[in-house]
């Protein structure tokens, strides 16, 4: 290589380097500003009117009165710093501070949090809870530590049903040939292929058009995100089969946590532990009003029976035997 050309070379290496250098500073999730704050930078997907970012803003606050001023987390809602895999990714390499994500990206990060995915896996809420709170649920927080992601806490985000345009989802041959909107998971594909019906992943921020434009027939989620993203203006059945129980999970930057001294730490855990026992209570609330309100916008509301999905998802269930996953669905079966 001639001197021209190395010097070209080292040119754009130093560029690079700059380039990349400028695009970390501004997305810094932990930065000092000139009073000395730590400064935490928050993403996730929802809208401000969704009861999980209000239990986040309670996060905010309660951190501010605990630090005294000293820690500021800042929220951006709406997927303004990607989608939650995207920032998966940057909480990894220290880029942001926090996400919240809900489990199912988290299945290509800690591959046992597929476990989540599966239908009918939780026998009710109170099993689901007793699962989150005790050993199992901590061994799946911890398990992301080794790719990086500190788990902080699980927000509640109900049970997912189906909601579509043409008719409701009473029996699982009622979703045969049709094409339901699902999160980036290989469990919730493989739970709608099993049914019968074409699964297709789309982002959160494109599915009201997909629906709009008959690109999907219909999609699953629970009452709160049903009614803030206004889909029920286009799919107008609810069919309540209560399939999956997938938590919201908050996570941190491993890496930016390690910088962090204990106190700090303690204060952070504490107030995402406060906000938990808010969001839990705010979530019953807004998931009764949440689902009076998209009736009363003509929305019809189904309660088919759970049993025939059962059955049509127990070889599914049966498929993980021998594997991890298959190993916490059996610790999951076996606690009362």
């Amino acid at each position: 290589m001639d001197k021209k050309s190395f010097s070209f070379l080292a040119l754009g290496l130093l560029i690079g380097m700059l380039a990349s250098s400028i695009l970390f500073s501004h997305f810094a999730s932990k930065q000092s500003d000139t009073a000395g704050k730590t400064v935490l930078k928050l993403a996730h997907a929802l809208d401000q009117s969704h009861p999980v970012h209000t239990a986040m803003e309670f996060m905010a606050k309660r951190l501010d009165e605990l630090s005294g001023s000293t820690i500021e987390m800042q929220i951006f809602p709406n997927g303004q710093l990607g989608s939650e895999t995207d920032s998966i990714e940057q909480l990894k390499i220290g880029a942001l501070a926090m996400v919240k994500t809900s489990a199912a990206p988290m299945e290509g990060f800690v591959p046992e949090m597929a476990v989540f995915g599966l239908p009918y896996l939780f026998r009710d809420s109170e099993h689901y809870w007793r699962i989150l709170n005790g050993e199992i649920g901590k061994e799946l927080l911890a398990k992301g530590e080794s790719v990086g992601l500190k788990g902080l806490m699980y927000y509640d985000s109900g049970s997912r049903s189906f909601y579509t345009i043409d008719k409701p989802i009473l029996t699982p041959e009622d979703l045969s040939n049709m094409k339901i909107r699902v999160m980036r998971s290989q469990v919730s594909m493989r739970m709608i292929d099993n049914m019968g019906g074409s699964p297709t992943p789309i982002p959160w921020g494109e599915l009201y058009t997909a629906l709009q434009q008959g690109m999907v027939d219909g999609a699953e989620n629970n009452p709160p995100s049903l009614e803030s993203s206004r889909h029920y203006e286009v799919a107008k059945h609810y069919s309540l089969d209560e399939h999956t129980r997938i938590p919201d999970i908050v996570l941190f930057s491993s890496q930016i946590w390690d910088s962090l001294n204990n106190v700090q730490k303690e204060w952070i855990q504490e107030a995402a532990d406060d906000s938990v026992v808010f969001q839990r209570k705010l979530w019953a609330e807004k998931s009764a009003e949440s689902l009076k309100r998209i009736q009363d916008q003509g929305v019809k509301v189904y309660y088919p029976d759970k049993g025939p999905f059962l059955e049509k998802m127990r070889p599914m269930l049966d498929s993980y035997d021998g594997t991890p996953v298959g190993d916490y669905v059996k610790r999951i079966q076996e606690v009362e």
